[in-house]
């Protein structure tokens, strides 16, 4: 109590300068600063940056970074500009103090300019906010504004580590405010693409958003009608299609139907060019859900680390497929099949080491009792039919499936293991892509090709399936001469496990982009199949989380 006390006795004692002195705020920002309770709050305003702040001051000896003698110094009018656009990032201006930082040194230059004087208490409340401001916006520019474990109840990925308090010491030295925390922002083009129609969403939606179209019959080429001219100016709104007007206006022509099939791939939608209920459902969704999927999108962007890799996979699973990256050009792309949403595939970070040709299957014990289980009770034979053999799990010795009694096998003490045997039934296909972590998932091949030519592929049980699995396996190997598509085509099919380890193992990075932009800058978007879009979206619109240490 005694320094809360002498805190108040100097705060009123706080003189008002015509300029600031700035030894009499280096002593106040000290004061400050010892009674942490009290700087927890700035004007209304929360402080977060509970640790990296006070050490600032600490190496600065508690001098102003923002002001000198001479009034207010340049770097705060850049910072000021910076934080107005964070909008620009998908995130808020006002989370980094920019209202309450904006009214405060308007006053102060108020009546500096009427030749008052100001009190020198908002001189240093200025100062805190100020450097607070860089601090929070620098943290959320660097590794988001949320913690992804936090909203992704399965995260494995690790994000970039920046010391922010020694860039706010740079950026004040050189007078580069504004450029350290561009600095800070991922570089990644896929990130850079959605910021940019991110900006063109919000000039959508300012004037107005686009058109909704009316329910009705399934439109298609050759139609005519308002319906028809609803459609049209809706995709020139978004970009689908070109301003030009046709003749008559509200016909479905040729152009329309090539637009049409644009959104619709743009959308995961089938690419028919004929406009029924699914397609009228997307186009109807508004302006600033779009806007929200993709400020949704960008932090999911900002907890990745600065680089992925040289070469390296993403799997993105909200969108059913899987890319290689060889400096930073696609070199392969396929559709993938990932998990059901209660079985959902994790979003994790790691590198594949190993693949397996002709692999076995051990089926993990939850597919067995829940799956697995109700097929012996029914028919045994059904599975030896598939060439899966049970195992005792006491001692891994085979025991024949007809002389069980499987109707008293229960799912809590089932004391089998299942195995099938590499084949053309093998649930694996004829190779896996090994990435030890413990969610137990992996890439593989699958006998069940049918499901790519689904336009939704959430079908597994959280491991990922690959369209095209032997390709794969061929452009790992490339650098191991040993391992032709000759030798990979027989080791796939010979009947017999074979691991091959990866000279240099690849990054793999399992993902969940609802929005992402493609090599030619255009963006997608796909529905949430997991329904995570909506735990991220809530946590930007929540007032910022804090305190925080850095």
């Amino acid at each position: 109590m005694v320094r809360f006390i002498v805190l108040a006795t100097t705060l009123a004692a706080v003189p008002a300068l015509a300029q600031p002195d700035v030894r009499e705020a280096a002593d106040l920002i000290r004061l400050r600063l010892e009674a942490a309770p009290i700087v927890a709050q700035v004007r209304g305003e929360r402080v977060h940056s509970r640790i990296v702040l006070p050490q600032f001051y600490l190496e600065r000896e508690f001098r102003p970074a923002w002001f000198d003698e001479r009034g207010f110094r340049p770097q705060l009018a850049a910072l000021v500009r910076a934080l107005n656009a964070a909008d620009a990032e998908g995130l808020r201006p006002d989370d980094y103090h920019a209202g309450t930082i904006a009214r405060l040194a308007d006053s102060i230059s108020a009546r500096r300019a009427a030749g008052l004087p100001v009190l020198l208490q908002r001189w240093v409340d200025l100062d805190l906010l100020l450097t607070d401001a860089y601090l929070i916006y620098a943290s959320h520019l660097v590794s988001g504004r949320l913690d992804p474990e936090s909203k992704e109840s399965i995260w494995g990925a690790r994000g970039r580590e920046v010391d922010i308090g020694r860039s706010l010491r740079v950026a004040l030295d050189s007078n580069r405010v504004e450029q350290s925390l561009q600095a800070l922002l991922p570089k990644h083009e896929g990130y850079r693409r959605l910021r940019s129609r991110l900006g063109e969403l919000r000039a959508i939606e300012a004037a107005g958003g686009w058109p909704r179209i009316t329910s009705g019959p399934t439109l298609r080429a050759g139609d005519r009608g308002a319906r028809v001219a609803s459609l049209r100016a809706r995709l020139v709104a978004s970009g689908d299609l070109g301003a030009e007007a046709p003749t008559p206006p509200d016909s479905f022509d040729a152009t329309l139907a090539a637009g049409v099939r644009r959104f619709q791939r743009r959308h995961g939608l089938p690419a028919d060019g004929v406009v029924g209920p699914a397609t009228i459902a997307a186009a109807n969704i508004p302006a600033a859900m779009r806007i929200r999927q993709l400020q949704v999108n960008m932090e999911r962007w900002r907890w990745l680390p600065q680089s992925l890799g040289d070469r390296y996979l993403i799997v993105n699973i909200a969108g059913f497929d899987l890319r290689v990256v060889e400096s930073e050009r696609p070199v392969m792309k396929m559709p993938v099949v990932v998990g059901r949403p209660y079985r959902m595939t994790p979003l994790m970070a790691d590198r594949i080491s190993y693949l397996v040709l002709s692999p076995t299957w051990t089926v993990p014990r939850r597919i067995a009792v829940e799956d697995k289980l109700p097929v012996l009770r029914r028919d045994p034979a059904q599975l030896q039919q598939q060439g899966m053999r049970v195992l005792r799990s006491s001692d891994m010795r085979e025991v024949d499936p007809a002389t069980v009694d499987w109707a008293q096998v229960r799912a809590t003490t089932f004391p089998y293991v299942l195995r099938q045997d590499p084949g053309p039934q093998n649930a694996l296909g004829p190779v896996k892509f090994m990435f030890p972590n413990p969610f137990d998932v992996y890439l593989h091949g699958t006998p069940s090709q049918e499901l790519f030519s689904r336009d939704a592929r959430a079908f597994s049980s959280g491991c990922i399936r690959l369209e095209q699995p032997l390709e794969l396996a061929e452009l790992l190997l490339r650098d191991q001469p040993a391992w032709t598509r000759d030798a990979i085509d027989r080791a796939a099919t010979g009947g017999v496990p074979r691991t091959v380890t990866l000279r240099r193992p690849v990054p793999v990075h399992l993902l969940y982009w609802t929005a992402w932009a493609e090599d030619d800058g255009t963006v997608h978007v796909r529905p949430d199949v997991y329904d995570r879009d909506g735990p991220v979206a809530a946590g930007l619109a929540a007032p910022p989380p804090g305190p925080f240490g850095g």
